[in-house]
């Protein structure tokens, strides 16, 4: 049964997602926030047939723990395609940080740069330290969150930190910005695997912790940061 369920969802996101691209295409000239609400129609759909064909739903804890009224680093455990397809619905306008090679995908791309995330060279490193930096503290006057995966890529549930290390960026970007750091736990890879046609009913939870405040050594920030991510998202699996 889940291999039927998963095929008919695989199925239906993919058809819809090459229909929308194409019928969607005059809302590229709309302004950036009809653009936005372009693709929040987008992500509803996939998430009607998420609920309805694989029974999977989702739950948010520890919203308590995101600033009001102003710019901050969500620093984010990322273990499946799942979790990008939440963070509109989480976040109202959030710049998201990503390869800029995702921008160059046709039309899919070029809806993505119209939401202004903050692409980076990743095969250069010193040049991408500068993007994020640069990038944040533009974001950052707009009050708007920024999301960041410190382990730059998806990680399967099977892989540890000492694998695919958490990167120093995100910590250099604080100390750029002096924004908090919130940390957001997941247990995403368990339902919606990396790489994988199957995907399996259940709760995801996105849980926010407490903030890593400014003022700390990058290398202290970036321990405090695995530490957390790390235990919460085992808890969370």
């Amino acid at each position: 049964m889940i291999f039927l369920r998963a095929s008919l969802f695989n199925l239906c996101f993919f058809g819809v997602t090459t229909v929308m691209c194409f019928a969607c295409l005059p809302a590229l000239l709309l302004p950036k926030s009809g653009v936005l609400g372009v693709a929040r129609f987008y992500l509803r759909v996939v998430y009607f047939f998420e609920r309805h064909i694989l029974h999977l739903d989702y739950e948010v804890r520890g919203l308590e723990h995101l600033p009001k009224g102003q710019s901050f680093l969500v620093a984010a455990k990322h273990q499946s395609t799942y979790e990008t397809l939440k963070l509109h619905f989480i976040f109202d306008d959030p710049a998201i940080i990503l390869k800029k090679e995702l921008l160059n995908i046709p039309i899919w791309g070029w809806f993505l740069a119209r939401t202004e995330p903050i692409a980076i060279n990743r095969k250069k490193a010193r040049e991408a330290s500068k993007q994020i930096i640069d990038g944040a503290k533009r974001v950052m006057t707009q009050k708007r969150p920024i999301i960041i995966f410190p382990q730059g890529t998806r990680v399967p549930l099977s892989q540890t930190p000492q694998e695919r290390p958490y990167k120093i960026g995100i910590a250099r970007m604080q100390d750029a910005t002096h924004l908090p750091i919130i940390p957001l736990a997941l247990n995403t890879g368990k339902f919606w695997p990396r790489h994988s046609w199957l995907k399996y009913p259940g709760i995801v939870i996105f849980e926010f912790l407490p903030a890593i405040e400014p003022g700390q050594p990058p290398q202290e920030v970036l321990k405090t940061l695995e530490e957390t991510i790390e235990s919460h998202s085992q808890n969370l699996l």
